[in-house]
This record gives C-alpha cells, sequence and structure tokens, in this order.
C-alpha cells in the first residue's frame, strides 16, 4: 500500500504539470485570457500544496520509524496537518472556475476530501493501534488516487476540446473514456462498504449494521448513477 500512496502523489505531481498548461483554453478576450490564467496558476497550487503536504506526511512518520521523533511529537504534527489540509481543500471553492472544468475540478475536491480522510484513519491507527483504521486508511487512499486520476482526464478532454457542450450547456463527457473510470471507482466503495460493515464470515454482526451497510451500498450506487456518461 506504501507503493499506491507513492503512486498518488506522483499522478499529483503530474496533474500539476498538466493544470499548468491550461494557458486561457480557447479564449477570445484578453480579460478571459486573464482569468483563465489565474484559474489554471490557483489549481495547480492547490493541487502542489497538497502533494507537498502529503510528502511531508510521510516523512514525519518515517522519522518516528528512525527513532528522530517521538509518538507525541508525530501525533502533535498530525493535529496541524489536518487543520492545514481542511485550510487547503477550502480553497476549490474559491476558484473561479470555467464551467467546461467543473466537473474535474469537483473531482479533485473529492480526491482531496478522500486523501484527507484516509490520514485521519492512519493518525488513528498510529494514535491507537487500531488495525481496521490502517485498513480503511489503505483503502480511501487508493479510492483518492481513482479520484484524481478521473479528474485528470477530464481534465485534459476539456482542455483539448474534446468535452462538449449538449443543447442545454451541461457538461457531457464523451461516454467511452469515463464510463469505466466511474463504474471502478463505484466498485472500490461497495468493497470499502463490505470491509467496514462486514465480519471475516462476510455477514453483518447486528440488524443495525447491516442497514449501515445497506445504506453505504446504495450511496455508491447513486454516486454510480450520478456520474456516469
Amino acid at each position: 500500500m506504501k507503493k499506491n500512496k507513492i503512486q498518488n502523489i506522483t499522478i499529483a505531481t503530474i496533474g500539476i504539470i498538466i493544470i499548468i498548461a491550461i494557458i486561457a483554453y480557447n479564449y477570445s478576450a484578453e480579460q478571459t485570457k486573464q482569468k483563465g490564467f489565474q484559474f489554471g496558476n490557483e489549481l495547480a497550487q492547490i493541487q502542489q500544496d497538497v502533494a507537498e503536504l502529503q510528502t511531508k506526511f510521510y516523512s514525519e512518520k518515517i522519522k518516528l520509524d528512525e527513532g528522530d521523533i517521538t509518538k507525541e511529537e508525530l501525533l502533535e504534527y498530525y493535529e496541524k496537518h489536518v487543520n492545514e489540509f481542511e485550510k487547503i481543500i477550502s480553497r476549490y471553492g474559491q476558484l473561479s472556475t470555467p464551467e467546461l472544468f467543473e466537473s474535474s475540478v469537483e473531482l479533485f475536491k473529492i480526491s482531496s476530501e478522500t486523501q484527507l480522510n484516509s490520514d485521519i484513519e492512519y493518525i488513528k491507527w498510529i494514535s491507537t493501534g487500531d488495525e481496521s483504521a490502517k485498513i480503511r486508511s489503505d483503502t480511501q487512499i487508493q479510492e483518492a488516487y481513482e479520484y484524481e486520476n478521473l479528474g485528470l482526464v477530464e481534465f485534459q478532454l476539456a482542455k483539448a476540446g474534446i468535452v462538449e457542450f449538449n443543447e442545454a450547456d451541461k457538461f457531457a463527457p464523451p461516454d467511452n473514456v469515463l464510463k469505466q473510470k466511474v463504474i471502478q471507482i463505484s466498485e472500490n466503495m461497495k468493497n470499502k462498504c463490505n470491509l467496514e460493515f462486514k465480519n471475516e464470515m462476510n455477514e453483518f454482526d447486528s440488524d443495525e449494521i447491516e442497514v449501515e451497510w445497506f445504506n453505504c451500498f446504495n450511496e455508491a450506487e447513486k454516486w454510480k448513477k450520478d456520474h456516469l456518461p
């Protein structure tokens, strides 16, 4: 799973390069071009800040493993990490996002939120030794990678002018490009539901837990229906 975390940071770095390349895509008016520059630069900065924050997050754990810091010092840093991550995520809502790029920005935001949730579970594992928290963290970091990857696909399609607007001016990504990714993410969400609510016998320990699983599973299905092209 460490490899997946490194991959997630790597794809974020690649994404920064792609996003910087937006440079006022297909805008004619000079003022609109400047807005395009500003949007691209601000989004790239957010993604870069997320990548740097995550690199620092895991490097601090290495310091603990090598005996350079104490567990208490690590947890103190992680508390600051969560606060800083929340501030970075709030910046997505401050972007002046062109309509064509709204879908990709939303996916980048979901990726960062999922990554933060993974970090919180990871911190819980460090703090309490709860192995189930570590499992949830590993699952969520993979989901964050999938969201980021899907966001990059949509961003590149929008930038290349492949995506189109239908008559109602609604975002309409090409079916054959995004369908597989959406289904894959939905399946990951369902697997997470099974992991969280089913026991080792693939059964439920109570009726209440079964209801929670059912709701979780339905949310994954709803997400798929909402995002399928």
